[in-house]
């Protein structure tokens, strides 16, 4: 049904945009859309928007891009709005005096099944740890971050070889049916929030920002965990390493984006083979194919 609420969307990146996307096809009030300043870049300091921008230039709707989100002129803008209920998606870290603004709250879209990987890289770290299911949570934001009621949550199945850039796009539509669900349920007052320590089931993994030194392949663990490492890295932020090439005794750095389990075993090999389906590369049991 269309939304009786209105709404202020925050959000940055494509994962972003079709979340707003859906939200906008549903009817619901979009009072304004903020996302990150524009950018220069390269060498002709181009300037460069985000993909939420351009999503709503193109839809002719209000458009807010902070560099202060405690910016007194910024929180006034946003009382004046008096939007019901505040949606955040792929963005930053929200001051209190934000968040706690709306009357039906702020909600985030997480993606994966709260409590488990919580932070900045979710996508990766789920497949690099070799999970076998992940999804899309909804939730109310709270003071610490990733922790508030989870409002609903949505489960899918990783597929054997699937890398962080397929499943992101997985995540992102299945994200866009739970927030148009969730926002549906917020303005028909039907919603029964859940504290995360309810969901707790073992351990829970966390997911902290991915640095460059962070993909680098340690070829000394099983192919199992290699190849999941590759995959949950594929293609960004790329796993990486060094190989020495005696000939021209140089030393150079090669992203790797893809990877498939041989049945040949490397135990006690060093060596890397090339053949006509690919490079192996030895790992502490298995060959694997690059």
């Amino acid at each position: 049904m269309k939304k009786e609420l209105s709404i202020v969307f925050m959000g940055t990146p494509g994962f972003a945009t079709e979340i707003l996307r859906r939200i906008h096809k549903d009817g619901t009030e979009i009072k304004t859309v903020i996302t990150a300043p524009d950018r220069k870049s390269g060498r002709g300091q181009k300037v460069n928007i985000s993909d939420v921008k351009k999503f709503a230039l193109e839809q002719n709707l209000n458009i807010l891009q902070p560099t202060n989100l405690k910016d007194d002129s910024f929180i006034n803008q946003l009382k004046e709005l008096n939007a019901d209920l505040f949606v955040v998606v792929a963005f930053r870290m929200l001051p209190e005096v934000v968040w706690e603004m709306p009357e039906k709250g702020t909600i985030n879209l997480h993606a994966s099944l709260l409590p488990k990987y919580r932070g900045a890289a979710p996508i990766n770290w789920a497949i690099i740890n070799g999970e076998k299911e992940t999804g899309v949570t909804t939730f109310f934001i709270e003071k610490e971050i990733d922790t508030g009621l989870v409002i609903e949550r949505e489960k899918l199945v990783i597929e054997e070889n699937e890398d962080a850039g397929k499943l992101h796009d997985r995540l992102m539509f299945l994200g866009a049916d739970l927030i148009s669900s969730s926002i549906d349920k917020i303005a028909n007052n039907s919603i029964t929030p859940i504290d995360q320590s309810e969901l707790t089931d073992g351990e829970l993994p966390v997911a902290p920002k991915i640095f460059k030194l962070d993909c680098l392949i340690n070829f000394q663990q099983d192919a199992q965990t290699v190849h999941n490492f590759i995959r949950g890295l594929s293609p960004y932020p790329a796993a990486w390493c060094k190989l020495y090439n005696a000939e021209k005794d140089e030393l150079k750095t090669y992203k790797l984006f893809s990877s498939k389990i041989s049945s040949i075993s490397s135990i006690g090999k060093t060596a890397i083979i090339s053949t006509k389906e690919g490079i192996l590369f030895p790992t502490n049991d298995l060959y694997i194919y690059i």
